[in-house]
């Protein structure tokens, strides 16, 4: 099989954040003190050849830079000083920019400027569309009701809306995932049987995030964690208790006080995160690309203006708590239509696709064995 050689793929990476990459002579040394790489998959050194030979095709179809967790052990034994877990996270960006079928991953990657611009954009149609939508049909002093500025049924269906489209370019670009790492592999043969056995890998990943276990500082599990279940509370009351959530001005302890676990766990992740990536002591938090700002700074604006909003209706001042509904929701928007398929929060559902994936493919990669020690 002819493998194409790429030039250009190590100035390529460089624009996701991979600086490092020349540096390595391929000792070995990452690999061998990896918690997490297992044959077959024998990272962060396989996929920084792939790179430095130039196989684009090969590392398109790679599941390593997601089945590694960024411990850190690999980049405090690198002799050449190289960077390896931060090679294998910048990875993770190019990959993104790879499955998304739109561009829009590949802009938002190599371009903060323009990742600023689209959120500003999409943030000010949304402030606009509500409140166009508000004053034609509602009182901006009216937060819930019969009058109400932003009815919670008509919030509802927006909402409702919005996750559709979320998961049609979230399945797509997971579609293409797979046809990059096992679809198009002929060699191997994975029956429906054991895509259904399996299956079980992707919730248990998305809401556990238990590699993160096997690394020896468990700090990054714990926030990842505390961010994931928060994040999936959150989601959870507003796509199905929205009403509950909205009504008031009395409190409903029995959704509100999810809300408010869920509310000061993403804050305080936000504020751990932020306070490490400042401080850059911690080797996972020594480089920070500027998505990982902007994906902080429009998580702590989305949860803040939502406990803000919820305080203001409480305190029965509806004209305060509208205006800051229509600003909360200019965040949410952006967010979820364009952070969470195409930027950091992507990253929630291609870890536990490839961990499921790998799996397919090891159990792929045993059948091939067994079929040509038959034939042999």
């Amino acid at each position: 099989m002819t493998l194409a050689l790429d030039s250009t793929l190590v100035d390529d990476l460089a624009n996701y954040g991979a600086e490092d990459v020349r540096k390595c002579y391929q000792c070995g040394n990452c690999t061998a003190v990896c918690t997490n790489a297992q044959m077959p998959f024998l990272f962060p050194r396989q996929s920084t050849l792939y790179i430095q030979l130039g196989l684009t095709d090969k590392l398109k179809g790679s599941l390593e830079p997601w089945l590694c967790y960024y411990c850190d052990e690999c980049s405090d034994q690198c002799p050449r000083h190289a960077e390896p877990g931060e090679t294998m996270m910048s990875l993770r960006r190019w990959l993104t920019a790879q499955y998304d079928f739109t561009g829009i991953s590949k802009l938002f990657y190599t371009s903060w400027k323009a990742e600023i611009g689209i959120i500003l954009l999409v943030a000010a149609a949304t402030a606009a569309g509500f409140l166009a939508f508000g004053f034609s049909q509602g009182d901006i002093q009216t937060y819930d009701g019969p009058t109400a500025f932003l009815p919670s049924h008509a919030v509802h269906l927006f909402d409702w809306g919005m996750a559709g489209i979320l998961t049609l370019l979230l399945g797509i670009n997971a579609a293409r995932m797979w046809w990059f790492t096992i679809g198009r592999d002929k060699s191997l043969r994975v029956s429906i049987s054991q895509y259904i056995k399996n299956m079980y890998l992707v919730p248990l990943h998305f809401f556990t995030q238990r590699k993160y276990a096997d690394c020896e500082q468990k700090r990054p599990w714990a926030g990842h964690l505390v961010l994931m279940l928060s994040y999936v509370t959150m989601f959870v009351l507003i796509m199905f208790f929205l009403h509950q959530v909205q009504a008031g001005p009395e409190i409903d302890w029995s959704v509100h006080a999810f809300g408010y676990v869920a509310t000061l766990g993403l804050i305080g992740a936000v504020v751990f995160a932020v306070i490490q990536r400042l401080r850059a002591t911690a080797t996972q938090f020594r480089h920070s690309h500027e998505s990982d700002w902007i994906f902080l700074a429009l998580l702590f604006f989305v949860a803040t203006t939502g406990i803000l909003q919820h305080a203001l209706h409480r305190a029965g001042l509806d004209f305060a708590a509208n205006i800051t509904y229509v600003i909360h929701l200019s965040g949410v928007v952006p967010m979820l239509v364009l952070e969470v398929p195409f930027s950091k929060w992507s990253h929630m559902a291609y870890r536990p696709l490839a961990l499921f994936l790998a799996q397919l493919r090891t159990r792929g990669a045993s059948g091939l064995e067994a079929r040509q020690k038959g034939v042999r």
